[in-house]
């Protein structure tokens, strides 16, 4: 597990607290400002809900599938290998002390809701539930949500959470990490009364997810070195998502069964495109999507034949079909995924997988937009958002090196006396003199 970074304040379900809270609430129905009456924390997040919903009242969870599509997608997803550890070390001992245990996938979609039976029945009230989509983006704030949109540990306390409907409500959530790449594979939550934000519940919620971390590592482990028939670990399927990482690199690198495979840039191209249309492509339409010049559908069906081939010595579990050409079974695509952050508000936990520009010296028509579309979206989150910290973050990244407005944004967000603040000042200077843009030099020393 990574290293915690929770906010726990102490007696979040206080009186003071929740006063404030409310008083909030009154104010943003009055069209005034909340700014002083929230934790710091709950005010960003109520921003970010707010681009989504002007009136808290309509902030409603939403059902996102039906049940059996519900099954599958838990049977092949990697959190139900650590269920096991979540129903042992957390639905157990809630099933009598009033307390829900919900796990999410990583975009705020519920995969299991289990604990006080009671609890739960009055839960499905407001669609907390398997099944229900509680990202920020449906819900506004909450604690898995927000933990999703910050990769953090979170305490949300009744009124705190953006929906009125909510406010009976308080709730402790914990990104998990998926082992191996370190991104995030999905949140555990703990809901309830008063007690489910105590700090002690942070610290079995944070304990439970280290161990199911532990508990995935072996899984893996065991399906890699151990055939045995004693073995009877949940399916290689049901360990991995089936991936594809594009991003700041040249050669795509595919990951399925707990293997990788390096791919070249022609058939990373081919791959992404297939991911991205799961209904196929015919070799006409990649010839159009794939080739700067024009190239006819039997180079295609070629570089396809040879794709297959490689991807067939890789395992064969993900070889695309043919007629037209498609995948097999869902491909996550590092670049969809930023959008997709990006898409609900989480720009922050977009730069946080973000590596670089998808695939910088492809041509292909297709993938030189999906390029900048997700580089443009995220300069464009991160220069709204002015958080000193998201945009060094951003400037980090080699695509910023030159980018005048980015470094003169971070002149004017940085605290006078920060101890960055002389660095970033004689990067302005050097882009001043080498591309002789205008000045920045009055906010230099401002």
């Amino acid at each position: 597990m990574s290293p915690s970074r929770s906010i726990a304040p102490p007696d979040l379900s206080s009186d003071v607290l929740q006063r404030r809270a409310f008083a909030a609430h009154e104010a943003l129905g009055q069209g005034e400002s909340v700014d002083g009456n929230l934790r710091g924390i709950v005010q960003d997040s109520w921003l970010r809900s707010l681009t989504f919903f002007p009136n808290p009242s309509s902030a409603h969870a939403s059902l996102y599938c039906s049940e059996e599509e519900l099954e599958a997608y838990r049977q092949g997803h990697p959190l139900a290998a650590i269920m096991p550890v979540i129903d042992r070390l957390l639905v157990q001992p809630s099933l009598d002390s009033g307390m829900l245990v919900a796990v999410g996938d990583e975009n705020g979609r519920l995969l299991w809701v289990d604990g006080d039976r009671e609890l739960r029945r009055r839960a499905e009230g407001m669609l907390f539930m398997a099944g229900a989509d509680w990202s920020e983006a449906t819900v506004g704030t909450s604690a898995p949500g927000t933990a999703l949109a910050l990769q953090r540990s979170v305490q949300i306390a009744g009124a705190e959470h953006f929906n009125p409907q909510v406010h009976p409500w308080s709730c402790t959530a914990v990104p998990l990490h998926d082992p191996d790449s370190g991104t995030v594979l999905g949140v555990i939550d703990i809901t309830g009364a008063a007690e489910a934000v105590a700090t002690h519940t942070l610290a079995l919620v944070e304990a439970a997810v280290a161990a199911a971390e532990a508990q995935l590592s072996i899984h893996r482990l065991q399906s890699r070195l151990s055939g045995t028939k004693r073995y009877r670990a949940p399916t290689a399927g049901a360990l991995y998502r089936d991936s594809l990482q594009i991003l700041g690199t040249d050669h795509g690198v595919v990951h399925a069964g707990g293997a990788s495979l390096e791919l070249s840039l022609r058939h990373a191209e081919l791959l992404t495109l297939l991911a991205l249309h799961p209904e196929g492509l015919t070799a006409d339409q990649l010839a159009v999507m794939a080739y700067p010049e024009n190239a006819s559908s039997t180079t295609v069906r070629a570089e396809m034949l040879r794709l297959r081939k490689a991807l067939t010595q890789h395992g064969g579990g993900i070889v695309p079909q043919s007629r037209p050409y498609r995948l097999p079974g869902e491909l996550v695509v590092d670049a969809v995924q930023v959008l997709n952050y990006l898409r609900r508000g989480a720009h922050r936990m977009a730069l946080a997988i973000y590596r670089g520009p998808v695939l910088p010296r492809s041509q292909a028509p297709a993938i030189v937009r999906l390029r900048a579309e997700v580089s443009t979206l995220l300069r464009d989150a991160v220069l709204t958002d002015g958080a000193p910290e998201t945009v060094l973050q951003y400037l980090a990244l080699p695509e910023a090196e030159d980018d005048v407005e980015s470094w003169s944004l971070a002149l004017r967000v940085l605290p006078r006396r920060s101890p960055r603040r002389a660095v970033v000042v004689a990067h302005v200077e050097r882009l001043e003199a080498e591309l002789m843009v205008p000045s920045a030099s009055k906010l230099k020393f401002s």
